[in-house]
């Protein structure tokens, strides 16, 4: 079940739909923290230019990759944006398909289109250089106070789709995956975790229609998927500024990394058939809540379960949630919370179970010995007002903790 649905089991949303215009009821931003911009049409999705002002940085070659650029929207005062990664095929350069860095951005996600070490390098050595750029972006880069580590995607085209596609098969904690025209030699994605998205182009002899259905056939049925064929399209069309492809792409980031129940109503159905010649998808890509749904809990539930200060005397508090989880591993966030007092920095401690091993962190500095698992705030994460949040996000094996977890301030 994808984190959509998960968001949306508690929120009633009409979905009185006309083609071609917006007539949906969706989730505030204010249930959503995620939601970025304004209300979205069909217009909007298909604009050269999204609602956000964009600018752009060089990041020269280095750090697992071969450079790249990343785009980003200016605006700072709704808080950080998804990132995605974007990788070009055999023998291409991101400025062949650079035209995706601006328009996506501009609809308020980090874009970081990379570089690869070689223009020959095979899909999975294009896998772990966009895995890489990611966390270069969220760690080392200039703009990695922008993005939001637990809301990562992936793209690419050709050998670079097959490096997108090894990518997710390799982290699942992404949020969404784009293959377009992608080349996976394996041609199995029957491990695949990650909400994916497969172009096929319909005169591709390189890639053809015939296996990438056969390759969308094997992903499984409890993960979100969808697939289109572009009407008379060949193996290079992402080189041309595509509405096809964008009209497509922006609601897919959208629901599955922003968990934007908006863009649902243009993908399920597909309201845009013009110049696709096939799709088919996993809809529902999000679910509707029974009406009955947010009046099952009582109006007490919320003040007695969720405490909004720390317990008094506290300097900070650390709170775990599991924000996915799949056979053998999951993704966990801790808030950390001041108490009455404003906090300088923070550390974090709780004690790993049987068989657990933190592979990744992001928004805090990790060390473990044994048993023993510790994180320390970022030079940016560590001042803390009174009363006020912020968090740090990880990968692990093995199960969450369910023991209370420690923290102390500086």
């Amino acid at each position: 079940m994808s984190r959509v649905r998960k968001f949306l089991a508690a929120t009633t949303i009409g979905l009185g739909l006309l083609a071609g215009s917006v007539a949906v009821s969706p989730a505030s931003a204010a249930d959503n923290p995620y939601q970025r911009g304004p209300d979205p049409t069909a217009a909007s999705i298909a604009a050269v230019t999204g609602p956000f002002a964009t600018a752009s940085v060089t990041v020269p070659r280095g750090n697992g990759f071969g450079g790249g650029v990343i785009y980003y929207p200016t605006d700072t005062s709704q808080g950080t944006f998804g990132g995605i990664a974007i990788s070009p095929g055999l023998n291409g350069t991101w400025p062949g398909i650079a035209w995706l860095g601006p328009r996506l951005a501009s609809q308020g996600f980090v874009v970081f289109g990379i570089e690869t070490n070689n223009l020959n390098d095979s899909p999975t050595s294009r896998g772990t250089q966009l895995l890489a750029a990611l966390d270069y972006l969220t760690g080392s880069s200039s703009v990695r106070t922008r993005v939001d580590a637990g809301r990562l995607a992936v793209a690419g085209h050709s050998m670079g789709g097959g490096g997108a596609l090894d990518a997710a098969l390799r982290r699942p904690s992404l949020r969404a995956t784009i293959g377009n025209a992608p080349h996976l030699p394996s041609g199995s994605l029957a491990n695949d975790r990650v909400p994916t998205l497969i172009y096929a182009m319909q005169n591709d002899t390189l890639v053809p229609p015939s296996r990438l259905t056969s390759l969308y056939n094997t992903v499984p049925a409890t993960t979100e998927r969808g697939y289109l064929e572009i009407t008379g399209a060949g193996h290079n069309y992402i080189g041309q500024p595509s509405t096809i492809l964008a009209r497509t792409m922006i609601p897919w980031l959208k629901i599955f990394v922003d968990d934007d129940a908006r863009y649902s109503q243009f993908l399920c159905p597909l309201t845009d058939r013009s110049g696709i010649s096939q799709y088919q998808s996993s809809c529902p890509l999000i679910t509707t809540s029974p009406t009955t749904g947010p009046t099952a809990q009582p109006t007490t539930a919320a003040p007695t379960t969720t405490p909004t200060t720390p317990p008094v005397g506290g300097p900070c508090e650390a709170t775990h949630r599991t924000v996915n989880s799949w056979s053998g591993g999951y993704q966990g966030e801790v808030t950390v919370r001041a108490g009455s007092a404003a906090i300088n920095g923070w550390t974090v401690s709780w004690t790993l179970g049987s068989g657990q091993t933190i592979n990744q962190v992001w928004g805090g500095a990790l060390t473990a010995s044994g048993t023993a698992a510790t994180v320390r705030n970022e030079t940016w994460n560590g001042p803390v007002a009174a009363g006020a949040s912020t968090t740090f996000g990880y990968i692990a094996t093995g199960n969450a903790p369910t023991q209370p977890l420690a923290c102390s301030a500086r």
